[in-house]
């Protein structure tokens, strides 16, 4: 799967990603650190990537419709930390494989994991 990494999620967690063999950019390493949301979103669709983000202005299911895009993986986490996040997302990576997102809209959290498929 090809994920993009926002800028609110740690970078640490691209090695994580490409040892499960995944293809990882961040926003960091394109550049495109504090750029619009509507940039990230456009670079992440242009290349058919998966972003996984925490910010909040991808939580519109309307305007992310599942199968119009490549996915989203948006994190809502109580407690964000660096760890937390790494934490997290990289249990989902190895649990349930982010390839079965592709095309999906979905939101983690602490305890659930829910996906809104086209």
């Amino acid at each position: 799967m090809k994920v993009k990494i926002d800028e609110n999620i740690p970078a640490r967690l691209a090695a994580e990603l490409v040892g499960l063999g995944h293809d990882v950019d961040t926003v960091a390493s394109e550049g495109l650190k504090g750029k619009p949301d509507g940039d990230v979103w456009s670079a992440a669709q242009g290349e058919r990537r998966l972003p996984i983000t925490q910010d909040l202005d991808f939580s519109d299911v309307r305007r992310f419709k599942p199968g119009t895009n490549a996915g989203l993986l948006l994190v809502r986490l109580r407690e964000p930390g660096a760890n937390a996040l790494f934490n997290r997302i990289g249990a989902i990576a190895r649990d349930e494989g982010l390839d079965s997102f592709e095309g999906c809209f979905a939101v983690l959290t602490d305890r659930k994991l829910r996906v809104r498929r086209p």
